[in-house]
């Protein structure tokens, strides 16, 4: 029977592995592409989504005018606009769809994937490939002890603060994103 700490080990362990083969430069420029962007919408479902959420939730922080597509309160996408993607597969329909009308409205789209070379990939002005399952591990190249598309999604959260503590050294304090925290609950 796998311990609560054998289980923790082996998780740490397949992160250290799946974040060590993360391209930097990569990273850099998804880094650039928000820092371009005047506004900036995530499109992502499941437990990908709440990764992504953590990512733009850390920019409005940060300042940024930050959306999540679906929500009621989502303006429309203009040129100088960034789309970010979470999408294990790098093909599901829906998220080809808007990206494609993101770029027809001269906006940039990010990827975050689990897939080299997929359909968004071809779209994506940058794409951060993650060595990772998507859903259905027999479909990957990439094998993982955990379920489904667990470490995709354990590395889309942690691939995201890593890059948010690279803004921050860059042009904002914690204490400056601190003040712009909700103060409503």
């Amino acid at each position: 029977m796998m311990s609560f700490k054998d289980g923790t080990r082996i998780i740490l362990g397949e992160l250290e592995r799946t974040l060590g083969a993360v391209d930097e430069a990569a990273v850099e420029r998804a880094i650039a592409l928000i820092g371009d962007a005047d506004k900036i919408f995530l499109h992502a479902l499941g437990r990908a989504g709440f990764a992504g959420r953590s990512l733009v939730m850390r920019l409005m922080h940060m300042g940024r005018e930050v959306y999540v597509l679906g929500e009621t309160n989502t303006p429309n996408f203009g040129p100088d606009d960034l789309l970010i993607i979470c999408s294990g597969s790098g093909a599901t329909k829906q998220f080809v769809d808007t990206a494609t009308k993101a770029k027809g409205f001269g906006g940039k789209v990010l990827l975050f994937t689990a897939t080299k070379d997929s359909p968004l990939g071809q779209i994506a002005d940058a794409e951060i490939v993650i060595e990772a399952p998507s859903k259905r591990q027999s479909d990957s190249e990439f094998a993982s002890i955990q379920p489904m598309a667990s470490l995709f999604e354990q590395s889309i959260l942690l691939i995201g603060d890593a890059m948010v503590l690279a803004m921050m050294e860059r042009s904002v304090t914690g204490e400056a994103m601190f003040r712009r925290h909700s103060n409503l609950e």
